[in-house]
């Protein structure tokens, strides 16, 4: 499977030489490493279609669906990602990523057996354990499999993960709940992820770390040196703190925008979707399955376009001119914004759907340019962990408080404007990409003096 020296074995000993993956291989790997981040995502985004039918059966309000959807995950999501990624800076990621997708997937399957908010809040507590580990490592998997030339392309390709599994999470949400219940879709979903646990421990191979960045082979590198070495550099600050603003209006979206479409468009969904064979909707559906196809596909569509796009552009301008991996983002925060007041404004469906189609491809660009940036801001030996450090703030903030405040906004507005509070609550939410915007522009100019340099050239 490899070009040159063998690859590492099961057992998870170091390679014996710095060995480079054939081509077919490296497309498998990147396409497992997706497959579990979809996963990822699947469990983390399921709740979004979920909190209609979970808020009138155990009776809860607009806040406590966004600390459980928001704020449990976020919790133990990331701050046990910064230890657990110090543990993949020196052992076995494979390893790792494994027992992580079990947990999580353990623990999705737990939430449907909650009987009140208190176990459901534990629950998802539980899935953001599990999830912690299952990122930063994937990043420092990818840069060791691939090139600096071609690294924002691969981690955008990872990236697909995220509306792939936020999309398939909506609607096998939608459908479960609507064949079943809400509790089944948490089971099912969980059942999933434990079935691939294994495939990936068995395919997945640990690459030589650093093994195509030239230079010696690293040793791992103590935390305190990487944080220092990130908190130093103001590119940290500005792409961390941009990244994290536009995630507050991201996971807000991912979250809110089914309540969002059920609430302000329920008795027309059903009108948008005439064209759709019998079988696919039954003859009891709700306006739940149709928000879940709804924005399923501005999801699948948007993202997937979006962050093709960043990665593409990052590629292609960053080896140039490094500026270009916080500029790219930056252009694309500020074209969301007419998108943004459509898509929220807008009465008529099909307008509303090309809007929010667009406003999801622009606001998804900076996950290549911004992860691949992050890749080269430290060494090899500390990739690991300055991933888990960006997370760290990126999730915290965006998971945490994007939730928070349009649940609360919602609830702060529902005397005024019923069930339309929703709807002026994620309006207020587009200050968030002028921020991001703001803060990459502030950064870009720092990139090229902040860049770890290797011997590029050997890769």
């Amino acid at each position: 499977m490899t070009d040159a020296a063998p690859i590492e074995g099961g057992d998870g000993e170091a390679e014996p030489a710095r060995s480079r993956f054939s081509a077919g291989y490296r497309a498998w790997a990147l396409f497992i490493l997706v497959v579990v981040y979809t996963f990822n995502f699947i469990d983390r985004q399921i709740v979004g279609i979920l909190a209609v039918p979970i808020k009138a059966d155990l009776q809860l309000t607009d806040v406590e669906l966004s600390l459980m959807g928001g704020l449990a995950f976020a919790l133990f999501y990331t701050f046990l990602g910064v230890p657990i990624a110090v543990l993949a800076d020196r052992s076995n990621r494979v390893w790792i990523m494994t027992a992580a997708l079990a947990v999580w997937s353990a623990m999705t399957a737990v939430c449907g057996l909650a009987q009140n908010f208190t176990q459901l809040f534990l629950a998802r507590l539980g899935v953001g354990v599990g999830e912690a580990g299952g990122v930063a490592p994937a990043y420092s998997l990818i840069a060791d499999y691939f090139p600096p030339s071609q690294r924002a392309r691969a981690l955008s390709v990872y990236s697909f993960g995220i509306p792939v599994g936020s999309a398939l999470g909506i609607l096998l949400g939608g459908v479960l709940t609507s064949y079943l219940d809400w509790r089944a879709a948490f089971l099912i979903v969980g059942a999933a992820g434990l079935l691939i646990a294994p495939i990936f421990r068995l395919t997945m191979r640990e690459p030589t770390r650093g093994g195509l960045d030239g230079g010696p082979p690293p040793t791992p590198a103590p935390v305190k040196e990487v944080v220092s070495t990130l908190v130093s550099k103001p590119s940290f600050w500005g792409l961390s703190l941009g990244a994290a603003c536009s995630s507050m209006m991201g996971y807000g979206l991912i979250f809110w925008l089914p309540s969002f479409f059920v609430r302000s468009f329920g008795d027309a969904l059903p009108g948008f979707f005439a064209f759709m064979p019998a079988f696919l909707i039954p003859a009891e559906a709700g306006p739940v399955l149709y928000a879940s196809y709804f924005y399923g596909a501005i999801l699948l569509i948007g993202g997937v376009a979006g962050i093709a796009l960043g990665g593409v552009l990052a590629d292609r301008y960053g080896e140039a001119q490094k500026s270009a991996y916080a500029l790219i983002p930056a252009a694309a925060f500020v074209a969301t914004l007419p998108f943004f007041l459509v898509g929220v404004l807008a009465t008529p469906l099909p307008i509303v759907f090309a809007a929010f189609i667009v406003l999801q491809a622009f606001s998804l660009v900076w996950l290549g340019p911004v992860i691949a940036a992050f890749q080269h801001l430290v060494a090899p030996n500390m990739r690991a962990t300055a991933s888990a450090v960006f997370l760290f703030v990126n999730n915290l903030v965006g998971i945490g408080l994007g939730n928070l405040i349009i649940g609360a906004l919602s609830d702060g507005l529902a005397a005024r404007f019923g069930d339309e509070s929703l709807r002026y609550a994620i309006l207020s939410g587009a200050a968030f990409y002028v921020v991001a915007a703001g803060l990459f522009i502030l950064t870009a100019p720092r990139l090229k003096t902040d860049w770890h340099y290797t011997d590029e050239r050997s890769a």
